[in-house]
């Protein structure tokens, strides 16, 4: 019955209108960050099953892959783990015309990895310490630079990650740290405000979206990704591109 559910859950024709209308605006924004040559990453974080793979599916879905990517990286190996922390996250930001959003990203040092241990203090105050001024060269350099946080309740990822234990198509995502994020679910939350107070600045602040209700959190992230560039075209006469305030929120440090 899974595959059935997850199409069920799908046939909302108000919001696949509303989704199609958007990808077609997300087409042309494609179109004109590769003729003039912009270059954009999106970073998406949240704690475990907030949504950022579905977010991104659907942001993604229709754009031409040539110039479009997701970077998913895997725990570091070895030799990532020698190199300067930011290294193996850099080599894969955009060139001019190329959309890359990060499934996950550096700020992995600011939330998840002192939350369950996998780094020290030191490690930790190094990276809050290094991060701004990074991105604030980046920006400087050209790059359209936006970072989501998806949120989500308790309650409502111990039931996605339920959900995820017995669905034969989404068990792949769970992850031996999944529950025990979800047990720090409040030490995670100290990290992350932490990290909105060090790290979100003006040329990349933090945007929070309310994701316990997924097709409406999309939906904004959508909206707001279309706010970042001015192209031909933009918008039909009834489409609305303004990011729902009640859904998504600038956090400044």
């Amino acid at each position: 019955m899974e595959p059935l559910t997850e199409h069920l859950e799908e046939l909302d024709r108000p919001y696949l209108l509303e989704l199609g209308a958007l990808q077609v605006e997300l087409t042309k924004m494609q179109r004109h960050i590769r003729r003039t040559g912009l270059r954009m990453a999106l970073i998406f974080e949240g704690r475990d099953a907030a949504g950022k793979g579905g977010t991104i599916s659907r942001l993604t879905q229709y754009l031409d892959p040539r110039y479009a990517r997701t970077v998913a990286l895997q725990k570091p190996n070895e030799r990532e783990s020698g190199q300067w922390y930011f290294q193996r996250y850099l080599q894969h930001l955009p060139t001019k015309g190329e959309i890359v959003c990060f499934d996950r990203s550096w700020y992995n040092r600011a939330v998840v990895e002192p939350a369950l241990g996998f780094c020290s203090v030191d490690e930790h105050e190094a990276f809050l310490d290094a991060v701004v001024p990074l991105e604030h060269m980046l920006v400087r350099d050209g790059l359209i630079l936006a970072k989501y946080w998806l949120s989500i309740s308790p309650e409502e990822q111990e039931k996605r990650l339920a959900d995820r234990e017995r669905s034969p198509l989404r068990s792949w995502k769970l992850s031996p740290t999944d529950h025990l994020a979800h047990e720090r679910f409040d030490l995670l939350t100290h990290y992350k405000e932490k990290m909105f107070a060090r790290t979100s600045h003006a040329s990349a602040p933090w945007v929070v979206v309310q994701g316990d209700e997924k097709k409406a959190a999309r939906l904004a992230v959508l909206r707001h990704v279309l706010s970042l560039v001015d192209y031909e075209e933009k918008g039909e006469p009834d489409l609305d591109l303004t990011p729902d305030p009640r859904l998504c929120r600038v956090r400044l440090g």
